[in-house]
């Protein structure tokens, strides 16, 4: 049986540490790179959606207390079929977003010596982290909250101290646009801000293991994303307006401190960004590892899956599972390459938690949600239609890499349910 050790304040550190992790160190640059200085106002546009959707959550979050986020809100609202699809997506993509953070670790670890970033000594890093992150979780959820609260602290701090220190520095002439980019130039940078925003969603999969799950995830939910929005826009502000070629960086915020403080600058980014990114693998490993826990206890993977440790009452099977899957996926991507597979993915999670907000409140003999989110069924309307122009904005291989991965979905689903009779 899983244990509700997690309060307030460690389900809201696990809001920021999973949502601010490798992407605030790498994105800004893609962002620049697609946009310009409206890379600005991609992340305020993003993150107003990001807020739409993040109310959707918190409602239906708030009317589940077991384990499976997502995908459990699927599986109840829409049935098995639809929860599968929901809870394999989910899964891939943690697995593309410990790929995309653990690879950015990586590439920030040469900056102390390259020959790091590479060949034999990049399998070495990237197999220690998960194996040893795999252990942490192992050893207890109550252990894996402490490391996670210590990982959020750490990466702030470097945060704070780049906007804080670096709004003194930045030069408004580099702010201002040439020219206003194209709607479809836009709407990409609007996903791919609203990637940095993620990892949200995965708030409500570890429901089993906290105390009071309907009210602590809605404030979670709010009080993570205002800290994470905070954060972002001042980071991008500065880089933008202290590193002219912030386009072509491969560390812009290393590069925006080196170039503002110094070597002692860039120092403090590099050792942030090592934290933060450690710091998110945790988290997406906390996540992920209950998300086959969630699914074989609902007899749609293996029953073995949902075994729970019998003495640190953790999911260690799913654990190691969602491990070895993360081990494998970031050795064969980049951190480019690990965005561009999931951040579509994601957004389709995102469609439908929120089109089971009007459903749930329209479900006869369902006890009301604990927080009700504004507008209720019209917001909901709302992000999924924002949701499906976002999709619709995407380049066609990338919508044939979605459908490629809905329809493996599809076949596991087959397969298990024929597996069941």
């Amino acid at each position: 049986m899983l244990v509700r050790a997690l309060g307030r304040r460690d389900l809201t550190a696990f809001a920021v540490n999973r949502v601010i992790g490798g992407g605030i160190f790498g994105i800004p640059a893609v962002l620049y790179l697609a946009v310009g200085p409206w890379s600005i106002w991609a992340i305020v546009l993003a993150g107003l959606v990001v807020l739409g959707i993040t109310l959707c959550f918190a409602e239906v979050g708030s009317a589940f207390k077991d384990t499976g986020g997502p995908y459990l809100y699927a599986y109840e609202t829409f049935g098995s079929a639809v929860g599968f699809e929901v809870g394999w997506l989910m899964w891939v993509t943690q697995l593309g977003g410990f790929a995309a953070v653990t690879n950015l670790f990586v590439d920030y670890l040469g900056w102390f010596a390259p020959t790091l970033s590479t060949g034999p000594s990049r399998v070495v890093i990237i197999a220690t982290i998960a194996t040893g992150l795999t252990v942490v979780n192992i050893l207890g959820v109550r252990r894996a909250g402490t490391v996670n609260n210590i990982f959020t602290l750490a990466k702030l701090i470097p945060l704070a101290l780049f906007i804080l220190v670096g709004l003194f520095y930045v030069d408004t002439a580099l702010l201002v646009p040439s020219a206003p980019p194209t709607p479809a130039a836009l709407a990409g940078a609007v996903l791919l801000a609203i990637y940095a925003f993620s990892g949200f969603e995965v708030l409500g999969v570890p429901s089993g293991e906290v105390r009071d799950p309907d009210r602590t995830i809605p404030y979670a939910f709010l009080a993570g994303l205002m800290v994470v929005a905070a954060i972002y826009v001042g980071v991008q502000i500065v880089a933008v307006g202290t590193l002219p070629d912030l386009g072509q960086s491969a560390r812009p915020l290393a590069d925006a401190a080196e170039r503002t403080f110094g070597r002692a600058g860039a120092l403090v980014m590099v050792v942030g960004a090592l934290l933060s990114t450690l710091g998110v693998a945790h988290a997406i490993l906390l996540g992920a590892g209950r998300m086959p826990f969630a699914m074989a206890e609902r007899n749609q993977l293996p029953a073995r899956i949902a075994a729970v440790h019998p003495h640190y009452q953790t999911p260690y099977i799913g654990l190691i599972v969602s491990a070895v899957g993360m081990l494998l996926f970031t050795l064969v991507t980049t951190f480019a390459s690990a965005v561009s597979i999931t951040v579509g993915l994601r957004v389709i999670v995102y469609i439908v938690t929120c089109a089971a907000l009007p459903v749930l409140r329209r479900t006869a003999g369902r006890a009301p949600a604990a927080f009700l989110a504004p507008g209720g069924g019209v917001l909901a309307i709302a992000c999924i239609l924002v949701g499906l122009g976002l999709l619709a904005s995407r380049p066609w291989g990338d919508i044939i890499q979605l459908a490629v991965v809905l329809a493996i979905g599809w076949l596991a689903w087959l397969a298990a349910s024929r597996g069941d009779h």
